[in-house]
């Protein structure tokens, strides 16, 4: 992930982890992640958007940094992302999203420590069954 110079010491970063209910559903997954990744990266706001395909397994992960919140939500309910989410919901297994704040300086975090935020809060949520 590159990071654009952002203006304020602290950025909004969300993070996800997305599985398909079938190998068969990985590569239109795919293709629906490429363009939303392109769409992230053009999105007003965004500081930088990395994607992880694990299309063997049926995993995607999301790494984004943007300028606040407003500007994830602006861009989640824009077109197209607003109606690939809603297609795509049919095929998936499981979703996890992590927001958090990170001090510019510590950008990009590395995917271990993006996988180490998203495992938390997967444990936190089967706990709170």
């Amino acid at each position: 992930m590159t990071v654009d110079t952002p203006s304020t010491p602290e950025v909004q970063c969300m993070a996800s982890r997305l599985e398909v209910k079938s190998l068969r559903n990985a590569p239109g997954f795919l293709i629906a992640s490429l363009a939303l990744w392109w769409q992230a990266r053009h999105a007003p706001g965004a500081l930088g958007v990395a994607l992880k395909a694990e299309v063997l397994k049926g995993t995607f992960w999301t790494y984004s940094a943007w300028i606040d919140k407003a500007a994830i939500y602006a861009y989640a309910g824009a077109e197209p992302h607003k109606s690939t989410v809603e297609r795509k919901r049919k095929v998936m297994r499981e979703a996890t999203f992590v927001y958090f704040t990170a001090p510019v300086d510590e950008l990009p975090m590395s995917w271990d420590e993006i996988r180490r935020r998203i495992a938390v809060q997967r444990d936190s949520a089967q706990s709170g069954r």
